[in-house]
């Protein structure tokens, strides 16, 4: 296992009365992506902006490979990339000027400096753009260049708020094409998104927080067997059944090996029989399921097949109500 590049312990800030984080713990390894998730107002970006140090903790601690995160101590910060989810770009330098003046705030000059412009430029794709605009890029362009921008000193750990609001897929795979060979050559990173898929495509590890505190912390395949349920079939019945023999064919379902819950969701729109949506231990007990429906006479309208995912997970830890 390789070893610890960023410790978070104990973190909590309030603002006024309100306890927006509570105790949070995680780690982030060498080369490790995390995706860091969690409802609006759940104390991310004030975690995250405590780990780059720039917000005071109300107590606990943040270090980077054993050194502190402190007001004043710059070691620690210089191991931090930050890409904020508010663009931070120069609209009326060209993308070349941008990067320079980012470098020379890290302390670049000279040859280096010209050097890490090239590399940082080429790794977002946007070479041939150098000495273009930010006012004439698309919304993914400039998303792009903020990544080039964070990436100037080398950091060992990137860390990305919401990267890809309001691009085009085609700058999100443009992105995540960006992400997994810094990965490959051995950053960390932390990654928060609402997008459930982009985490399940790019994190090893994931930590959920809500209301302030860590709800989950753990790869995804301990996440996933949170749920009893690993796949779902959903199949809607041709003809209504009448009730006694419906709750027949419910008990019969709950038997089956393989099933771990069944919910009767009534009929779509009111035409052909009821949906039912059933939880599988995984995908492969769906065949002996069909065949077992199809041997009680139950003639299918239609049927599918799901596997869990990650915001099914998510929705059960943090509930589907409504957040601000």
């Amino acid at each position: 296992m390789t070893s610890v590049l960023l410790s978070v312990n104990q973190l909590s800030k309030s603002y006024g009365g309100r306890l927006a984080v509570d105790g949070v713990n995680f780690q982030v390894r060498h080369g490790q992506t995390v995706g860091l998730i969690g409802p609006n107002g759940a104390g991310k970006s004030s975690t995250v902006s405590m780990i780059c140090g720039l917000l005071r903790s109300d107590s606990g601690s943040v270090e980077l490979e054993g050194e502190a995160m402190a007001q004043g101590q710059t070691g620690a910060k210089l191991k931090i990339g930050l890409v904020p989810q508010d663009l931070a770009l120069y609209e009326d330098l060209s993308a070349l000027e941008n990067l320079k003046l980012f470098g020379a705030l890290y302390g670049l000059k000279g040859a280096l400096l010209k050097e890490r412009c090239a590399q940082a430029l080429d790794m977002v794709r946007l070479a041939d753009r150098a000495a273009d605009k930010p006012s004439t890029f698309s919304g993914g362009m400039k998303r792009r260049l903020n990544i080039a921008a964070a990436l100037l000193h080398e950091p060992k750990l990137l860390i990305l708020d919401e990267p890809t609001v309001g691009v085009d897929p085609q700058s999100r795979n443009a992105i995540f094409d960006t992400l997994e060979a810094l990965k490959a050559k051995g950053m960390a990173l932390i990654y928060t998104s609402h997008y459930m898929e982009e985490v399940e495509r790019l994190a090893d590890h994931i930590v959920i927080i809500d209301h302030g505190k860590v709800l989950a912390d753990e790869s995804p395949a301990d996440l996933y067997r949170r749920l009893p349920a690993q796949a779902a079939l959903r199949a809607e019945l041709a003809q209504p059944l009448a009730a006694e023999r419906m709750a027949e064919l419910l008990a019969g379902l709950r038997s089956l090996p393989g099933v771990s819950a069944v919910r009767e969701l009534g009929s779509q729109a009111g035409e052909g029989g009821p949906v039912l949506e059933i939880g599988l231990a995984a995908t492969a007990h769906a065949a002996s399921v069909l065949a077992w429906l199809n041997a009680q006479g139950c003639a299918l309208q239609h049927f599918a097949t799901a596997k869990t995912n990650l915001e099914d997970i998510f929705l059960n830890l943090t509930g589907r109500s409504l957040r601000d």
